[in-house]
């Protein structure tokens, strides 16, 4: 979808000026957000691409005044609300006033080292050969969608070749709004900057995506 988090190219936000030796965390609560984010997360009632969806889905103004946890705290509200976890009157007043929802998990002390080891795979096997292959020029698809997706606006409609056959992924797409993983093959694209860019790009760069074969069109 299009929105305030999707600023790859956009103009008018200033320089990038990061911070040197900048910390994991800027205040303690951050650390508590993070802590809360992946405890909910471990409920197995959502996925982590509907968790990203819920962040784009904060409107633009506040999503632009809020710093980076700000944000997943404020989308962690939405998905405990919808899965039936938390209502917002208990969210905001700090109290449990109904029984919530039972997780499928709990995520206990113990756990956190082995379970963040592990990690979140995403590679799925699928009975299809590639569509494409490196060499192939290809060009990403035009469109807009008001759903989850990860091609960013700056590389669609953009003509490229395909680099590498990265492997098969869950696709995001559908698995963010319960349609299921729908796994298909993944692709590095490059582009030449001024295709990216436009005029006044520099012509000795080139820009690097990941594309879902569902994103892409032969040329």
């Amino acid at each position: 979808m299009n929105g305030p988090h999707d600023l790859g190219g956009q103009m008018g936000f200033g320089l990038v000026a990061p911070e040197t030796d900048e910390p994991y965390f800027h205040a303690e609560w951050e650390k508590r957000a993070l802590g809360l984010t992946l405890s909910c997360g471990a409920f197995g009632a959502w996925t982590i691409d509907e968790s990203r969806h819920a962040r784009e889905n904060i409107p633009p103004a506040d999503y632009l005044a809020a710093s980076y946890y700000e944000i997943w705290t404020r989308a962690l509200e939405v998905l405990l609300e919808r899965h039936g976890f938390a209502t917002r009157e208990e969210v905001d007043a700090g109290v449990m006033q109904i029984e919530p929802a039972v997780p499928k998990r709990v995520l206990k002390a113990d756990m956190v080292a082995g379970v963040l080891a592990k990690g979140g795979p995403c590679d799925r096997s699928i009975g299809t050969e590639p569509f494409f292959k490196p060499g192939d020029r290809v060009r990403t698809r035009n469109f807009n969608p008001e759903t989850h997706t990860r091609l960013p606006r700056y590389a669609r409609a953009k003509s490229g070749i395909v680099e590498a056959v990265q492997g098969s992924f869950v696709f995001p797409d559908d698995n963010a709004h319960s349609k299921g993983e729908s796994p298909q093959w993944v692709y590095t694209v490059v582009f030449d900057a001024t295709e990216i860019w436009g005029e006044g790009a520099d012509p000795t760069l080139t820009v690097s995506i990941d594309a879902w074969e569902s994103y892409l069109e032969r040329v």
